[in-house]
């Protein structure tokens, strides 16, 4: 295994392989946020706009509230718009359903306008597993709602006050190129099948457009070691994460690890399997593993000397360390290595196995072989395809799969 300063060289030189020399902005695609109104109203097409809100009223909803938000997305969308437009550039919009390989390829820069979960499925699909070419297409957000999102992945909030101010700056090459690691997953089994997936978000089997990726023979090595023939990459990459474990989350999941091809199989009896890119490590990565400020007073006074004067100090300052403790948990979106995490690990009589098996760690390649009942691999808590009892899986991070992005400030 390569030293992670080793790696992020090998990487970055492969990063510039992939770094656009002449970007000229003519073509933009738009990508639109499905606000919560709109997605009522595709779930109730038989009603009317008075008929639907009053459903939404007698099951309590703040229609008001429902209506404002959608207003105010759709005021910066078009204010987005008429940026992009104003410098010249011809604009296409696209919802998440009507995305397509040749609209993608049409345009210069997606830009998504919404929040973080706009860009994840924006970021899905400006894939080269999903292209038409190998050509990357840059991706660059807009948070429409700065005062209820986060928008971590978006640009800084300022710009959403003045998105001509942003765009200008992309038009005259004011900018800076980031690089963000994405996982690719590899299913492996006997013939190369992938399972059907769901699109969570909207409940229904996902009907995948005819992609780059196909049953390949694995290696006389790997096939050995993982007890597999075929191997089939899934034609969605994970800009977060990756997430393994059983459907019900009241039940155990149980699965079996092999971290960075080692000759050790660990097992493991959780709440599930998070496997997190440097761009997730602020998202369920840190949701996993940060501490509170109650942890590491609880810790402190465990202590034979708890009562101490040094330790009743560093108790007096249980809110910095756990601030500390939990800004340590972040990694560049553009680091090759993964982290992975094990919820609520089982460390009771024969579990975990081996007992020095770690529940956090980095990696660069995470093999991980199902025995669960009711489970799923999940991709940015959107797609899923069922991982149950006997499926495997391999996890791991390329240079050619980042996501181009455009980042200001």
């Amino acid at each position: 295994m390569l030293k992670s300063k080793q790696l992020l060289q090998q990487f970055s030189k492969e990063y510039a392989k992939y770094t656009p020399t002449n970007f000229k902005l003519k073509r933009a695609l738009v990508v639109t946020k499905l606000s919560r109104y709109e997605f009522e109203q595709l779930r109730h097409p038989e009603l009317s706009p008075d008929q639907l809100q009053q459903k939404l009223r007698d099951r309590g909803t703040d229609v008001e509230m429902v209506l404002h938000l959608h207003k105010v997305h759709k005021d910066f969308e078009r204010r987005v718009v008429q940026s992009f437009q104003d410098v010249g550039c011809e604009v296409k919009l696209s919802s998440r359903s009507s995305l397509s390989k040749d609209v993608m390829s049409w345009a210069d820069v997606i830009v998504p306008v919404g929040g973080d979960g706009t860009f994840l499925l924006s970021a899905g699909r400006a894939s080269p597993l999903f292209a038409l070419s190998q050509q990357k297409t840059p991706i660059v957000g807009f948070n429409s709602d700065p005062l209820h999102s986060e928008g971590r992945l978006m640009l800084p909030k300022h710009y959403s006050d003045n998105p001509a101010d942003a765009v200008s700056r992309i038009k005259s090459g004011d900018f800076k190129w980031m690089h963000r690691s994405r996982v690719r997953t590899t299913m492996l089994g006997s013939n190369g099948n992938i399972p059907e997936p769901t699109d969570l978000f909207r409940h229904t089997e996902v009907k995948m457009e005819q992609v780059s990726t196909a049953p390949e023979m694995l290696d006389q090595d790997m096939a050995y070691k993982y007890k597999a023939k075929m191997k089939r990459v899934l034609p969605y990459l994970a800009l977060n994460e990756v997430f393994i474990g059983e459907h019900l989350s009241a039940r155990v999941s149980h699965l079996q690890l092999v971290l960075d091809h080692q000759d050790v199989v660990n097992k493991t009896k959780c709440s599930g399997l998070c496997v997190s890119t440097g761009t997730g490590s602020t998202s369920w990565h840190t949701s996993i593993n940060r501490i509170t400020s109650r942890d590491v007073d609880d810790l402190l006074r465990s202590l034979p000397d708890g009562d101490s004067k040094n330790v009743m100090m560093l108790r007096q300052n249980a809110e910095e360390i756990a601030q500390r403790y939990n800004q340590g948990l972040l990694f560049a979106p553009d680091d090759p290595r993964l982290c992975y995490s094990i919820r609520e690990q089982i460390c009771v009589g024969v579990w975990p196995s081996p007992k020095t098996f770690k529940e956090r760690d980095f990696v660069q390649t995470v093999f991980v072989k199902s025995h669960c009942i009711d489970a799923n691999l999940v991709i940015d808590g959107s797609i899923s395809f069922p991982f149950n009892d006997g499926a495997k899986a391999l996890l791991e991070v390329h240079p050619e799969d980042a996501l181009l992005t455009i980042a200001l400030d």
